[in-house]
């Protein structure tokens, strides 16, 4: 690719290696990031952080999901109003090939972001080099990225919001807010504030939830009523133990 590439750059590790693969490759990659009520901002500043200190050539995007009633209404095929609104916006600023950090894991789920993908031509070196996430840590490490290549898969913040209920960006924030403080109280675990129609459930590991206590219970619903205050037909808090993808429901097709 003579011309060079533009980088999707999420935040993760995936897409973060690659953009350091890429920059080590050759001077003409440019790293896309898009910002918008869905991506935390330690994402944005971890990207920012790293390109400064790398010299990566990067371009901040609004990639505009929230002007597409199609993303907002929050289908089951939502990632793929997401990434068809990323990487169209990619390709309004750059003629270049796109790539990504999808990994050979990701295949094993249920991506339509790969269809926007595919839709827009973006290829996966990843995926073209049978390389999992596993291989994706390994070449962090050997990349010089240190800690990050143990940073913890993080989707974005309308992984939160159950299939069905409209994406708003306050919403997002508050979501946002409460893992935020969350995570400082529990470093050790996962932490997860998901938005479904009932109310709100703080989703922690097994073993963090057993030892929650009455009072510490008490305490994170009284934050959690604050935070999503007005925000939502009702703030109800329930715990569950951590589950990967759980605010997602099929059969709610678009």
């Amino acid at each position: 690719m003579a011309d060079g590439v533009a980088v999707a750059v999420s935040g993760g590790i995936d897409s973060l290696t690659l953009a350091a693969l890429a920059h080590a490759a050759g001077p003409k990659a440019t790293m896309f990031h898009a910002v918008s009520a869905a991506v935390p901002g330690d994402a944005t500043a971890r990207v920012e952080r790293l390109a400064a200190e790398r010299g990566w050539r990067l371009r901040v995007v609004e990639a505009g999901e929230f002007d597409d009633a199609d993303y907002v209404a929050n289908p089951t095929n939502r990632c793929f109003f997401c990434k068809t609104n990323l990487y169209g916006t990619i390709a309004r600023h750059t003629a270049v090939q796109i790539v990504s950090g999808a990994n050979t894991d990701d295949l094993g789920e249920y991506r339509p972001g790969l269809d926007a993908a595919r839709n827009q031509a973006v290829r996966h070196p990843y995926l073209e080099a049978g390389i999992d996430k596993r291989t994706v840590r390994a070449l962090a490490r050997r990349a010089g990225l240190g800690d990050l290549s143990e940073l913890p898969a993080a989707p974005c913040l309308s992984s939160r919001v159950e299939t069905g209920i409209a994406i708003r960006p306050e919403v997002l924030r508050a979501i946002h807010a409460t893992e935020r403080d969350l995570a400082g109280d529990f470093p050790r675990g996962t932490v997860r504030c998901r938005v479904r129609a009932a109310g709100v459930v703080v989703e922690l590991d097994p073993a963090t939830l057993a030892a929650l206590g009455v009072e510490r219970r008490e305490a994170v619903a009284s934050g959690v009523a604050r935070r999503f205050d007005g925000l939502l037909p009702s703030a109800a808090l329930t715990f569950a133990p951590y589950r990967n993808g759980s605010a997602f429901l099929q059969g709610h097709e678009h």
